[in-house]
């Protein structure tokens, strides 16, 4: 907890739907005094959004649904068009989203991909969403969405042209800030360019991870690495390891042993690098945090991430 801030009262002010409270606390100044400020928090809960994109049909799926605070601020008709959300109702965050995606979307997504977590309104709300993107075909189709009937909701799904959408915030027809968010992530990421049918695909596996930097150990690792590489070439795609890049740059600046000064400046840094010029990362083997800090760099970079050898077609 913050030192400089000390709680002094809460006062719950509404508990009908969701709690807000007045808060009463101390801060510490610059100067070392204290003084007393009051605010109201409101607490709704933590959220989830998600952006379906389709990458072949070059199209998203958004949501239009009634929101009378809008309507209280100057919307006309009071209907907001989103992307598909909801309050995590004590899930995790993946599961959440999956599930709010079928009830308001009807599509049934597997593999969803978080971009990012956000307070959107922190002078007032304490809300914490949670971005999520993920792909959609049409066989994923399990219903026709429109939301729980149950908790009053009354949603119109929209298909819409990924491009459409980007003009719509432009003309102002899209006025959601969770959206816009999504829709821009998209844009610059380019989510749904097509997918080269031939990829430069980087292997990210362990090599150093659990061999206690035992030589035989390591040289296991790399040749695993490197059977599922054959196997990457062999489907038509060009792998590549960091290692084959690193190892050669390495051992040519003068690195006297694994881990020493030239060894860390070069190694993972290298694969990086490489990775700004691949489409895709495979993830393969066991536990390793070189292997999961590419993936990582890979997903804030918009790149395909396989988990399995069997999703590279």
């Amino acid at each position: 907890m913050n030192p400089k801030i000390r709680i002094v009262n809460e006062e719950i002010l509404s508990d009908n739907w969701y709690v807000l409270k007045k808060i009463t606390y101390m801060s510490e100044a610059k100067d070392g005094s204290w003084k007393s400020q009051a605010r109201e928090s409101y607490d709704r809960g933590n959220g989830a959004t998600i952006l379906l994109y389709n990458r072949e049909q070059h199209t998203v799926i958004l949501t239009r649904q009634f929101r009378i605070p809008t309507y209280l601020n100057g919307n006309e008709t009071g209907l907001l068009i989103e992307a598909c959300a909801g309050l995590l109702d004590k899930e995790s965050a993946e599961d959440s989203i999956r599930r709010e995606a079928e009830e308001e979307t009807g599509y049934r997504v597997t593999k969803v991909q978080k971009i990012c977590e956000a307070y959107m309104s922190p002078g007032s709300v304490t809300e914490i969403l949670h971005f999520f993107v993920a792909e959609y075909t049409p066989t994923m189709k399990v219903g026709e969405g429109g939301g729980v009937a149950e908790e009053q909701e009354n949603i119109e799904v929209m298909e819409i042209p990924f491009q459409q959408a980007l003009e719509m915030i432009k003309e102002g027809e899209i006025k959601d800030a969770k959206t816009m968010l999504l829709l821009q992530y998209a844009q610059i990421n380019r989510l749904l360019d097509p997918v080269p049918s031939q990829q430069h695909i980087l292997i990210a596996g362990p090599y150093r991870s659990g061999t206690g930097d035992d030589p035989h150990l390591i040289q296991r690792n790399i040749d695993f690495m490197n059977d599922i590489a054959l196997k990457v070439y062999e489907a038509g795609h060009l792998p590549i390891l960091g290692e084959w890049y690193a190892l050669p740059l390495i051992e040519k600046a003068g690195s006297q042993r694994i881990g020493d000064e030239i060894f860390n400046r070069i190694f993972h840094p290298s694969s990086v690098r490489l990775l700004k010029y691949c489409d895709a990362v495979l993830r393969v083997g066991g536990p390793s945090q070189g292997a999961d800090e590419m993936v990582k760099a890979a997903l804030s970079m918009g790149k395909i991430v396989y988990r399995e050898l069997g999703d590279i077609s």
